[in-house]
C-alpha cells in the first residue's frame, strides 16, 4: 500500500457543528464515496499539544507540549519526518505553530512565512500567523503548493473555525457559518484532489464550548468529526477510534516503515487482511 495522503485540520470543529453544518462533505459521504467517524482528542483539548499528537501519534502528557505557549521544535517523530526520511515529498500550508514544532522557533514571519527547502521535513510550507486569516487564502495557499510541489504528504490546516468561535462562542452562528465556509472551501479543492488520486482525511485538532474556549472535558471540547475519502480507506464503521493512532494510520497509508500505533480498520486494505 503506498498512496498520497491530504490531512486536512479544521481547527476548533466540534463533532455537533460539524455533523449538521458540512454539506458537501456529508453530500459526499451520502453518495458513497466517503465516509464520516466522530472521536474524543487527547487532553488538554488545545491546539499545540493536538498538532503534535496528529503529526507524531504522541499524546501531550508525552511529548511535553502541554499547552499553546510551549515554544519549541518538536522532539518526536513526525509524520514530515518519517515521509522526508523515506524519499516521499511533504508541504504544509499551516498556523505557524506548526512551522515551530518542525522546522524553527521562534517563528519569525520575515523569515518564515515562504519556506522551501530540500533538506527539511517539510520540504516546502506557507505559513500565517493570524487567526482570522482567511480560509479561502488557505485552501488557495494550499492549491499552489501542491501544484508547484507534488507532495506526497501535504497538511492543510485552517483557523477561521476556532477564531469564529473565540470571538463568538461555539453556539454562536458567526461559529456555525465558519465551518459551512470551510464546507464550501473544501467544495472547491476536494474533487481535484481526489481525481489526482489523493487519499483525504479531514478532522478537527478540539473543538469549542459555548463560552469561547476548550481544554476540558466537555464534549462539545473534546468531541470532533473525522471524514475519510478515497479509495484507500475502508469507509466502515470503526467502534472506537483514538486520535494518537490517525498519525500512524496516514503513515501506513503513505507506505511508510514505522512503529506508530494504528487503526488497521480505517483502511482497505488493514479490513481486507482481517
Amino acid at each position: 500500500m503506498s498512496h498520497r495522503v491530504i490531512l486536512v485540520v479544521l481547527d476548533g470543529l466540534n463533532h455537533a457543528v460539524g455533523r449538521h453544518a458540512m454539506g458537501h462533505l456529508h453530500a459526499l459521504c451520502e453518495a458513497g464515496r466517503g465516509s464520516f467517524h466522530a472521536l474524543n482528542c487527547e487532553l488538554p483539548a488545545m491546539s499545540r499539544p493536538l498538532y503534535e499528537c496528529l503529526l507524531t501519534g504522541d499524546r501531550p502528557v508525552d511529548s511535553g507540549v502541554v499547552h499553546n505557549q510551549v515554544v519549541r521544535r518538536s522532539t518526536g517523530t513526525s509524520l514530515f519526518d518519517l515521509a522526508f526520511g523515506q524519499g516521499r515529498r511533504t508541504a504544509a500550508a499551516a498556523y505557524h505553530w506548526v512551522s515551530e514544532l518542525y522546522i524553527e522557533a521562534p517563528f519569525v514571519p520575515a523569515r518564515h512565512r515562504f519556506h522551501q527547502n530540500t533538506e527539511s521535513a517539510i520540504q516546502a510550507g506557507l505559513f500565517y500567523w493570524q487567526d482570522h486569516y482567511p480560509d479561502d487564502h488557505l485552501f488557495s495557499d494550499a492549491e499552489a503548493l501542491r501544484r508547484l510541489n507534488a507532495p506526497d504528504f501535504l497538511l492543510v490546516h485552517s483557523m477561521n473555525v476556532d477564531d469564529a468561535g473565540h470571538r463568538h462562542g461555539g453556539g454562536s452562528p458567526q461559529y456555525r457559518n465558519a465551518a459551512r465556509r470551510a464546507d464550501c472551501a473544501l467544495a472547491d479543492y476536494l474533487p481535484q484532489w481526489l481525481a489526482e488520486g489523493y487519499q483525504v482525511m479531514v478532522t478537527a485538532d478540539h473543538g469549542m464550548n459555548a463560552d469561547g474556549s476548550h481544554s476540558g472535558l466537555l464534549e462539545e471540547e473534546r468531541r470532533v468529526p473525522m471524514w475519510l475519502f478515497g479509495e484507500g480507506f475502508a469507509h466502515a464503521p470503526v467502534a472506537s477510534l483514538q486520535q494518537p493512532r490517525l498519525c500512524g494510520t496516514l503513515a501506513t497509508l503513505l507506505g511508510l516503515e514505522h512503529d506508530k500505533p494504528y487503526h488497521a480498520e480505517l483502511l482497505a486494505e488493514g479490513r481486507a487482511a482481517s
